[in-house]
């Protein structure tokens, strides 16, 4: 009962924090069941040290990345090659329901470093204090917040190329 309630609290912001990373719909319900399965196996593991959602977004985080580097490794390019890849393909995704605008926005994040990439979408997108990130990506927030200006800094410019 109790994982069925986690299940339907964070379901939908889980899956979106897993798409803005895999891009790609079916994709981000693959890693989303993976990431509940990871929740299910390892909650008697969880020590409350921080909150279950901050567990269970890292969870979600650290499978996604893995996720991208096994189907990179497959095709034998980069993450970032795989990204592209993938935003490409939101032109022709029904699933993807945004403007020209928004899909110029994608591309331009997914030319970024994996971890701008991240804590731009993190920040940006899901308005994630820099505390919460830095409890989930284990990182200090100074990093965090370097990171995330560079990634604006790299966006502006592409924007006004």
């Amino acid at each position: 009962m109790a994982f069925k309630k986690l299940l339907t609290d964070y379901k939908e912001r889980l899956y979106w924090h897993i798409r803005k990373i895999v891009i790609d719909h079916e994709d981000a319900d693959d890693v989303l069941q993976n990431t509940f399965i990871k929740v299910f196996e390892n909650i008697s593991k969880f020590k409350g040290n921080s909150n279950i959602f901050t567990w269970m977004y890292r969870i979600a985080t650290n499978e996604s990345l893995s996720f991208l580097g096994k189907k990179a490794r497959q095709l034998g390019i980069s993450n970032e090659e795989w990204i592209e890849k993938q935003v490409e393909n939101l032109e022709t995704d029904v699933f993807f329901d945004g403007d020209e605008m928004q899909l110029k926005l994608q591309k331009i994040i997914a030319t970024l470093p994996e971890k701008q990439r991240l804590v731009f979408n993190m920040r940006y997108f899901e308005e994630m204090k820099y505390e919460k990130m830095s409890e989930i990506l284990e990182t200090s927030v100074g990093g965090l917040k370097a990171s995330y200006h560079h990634a604006v800094k790299k966006i502006k410019n592409k924007i006004n190329e």
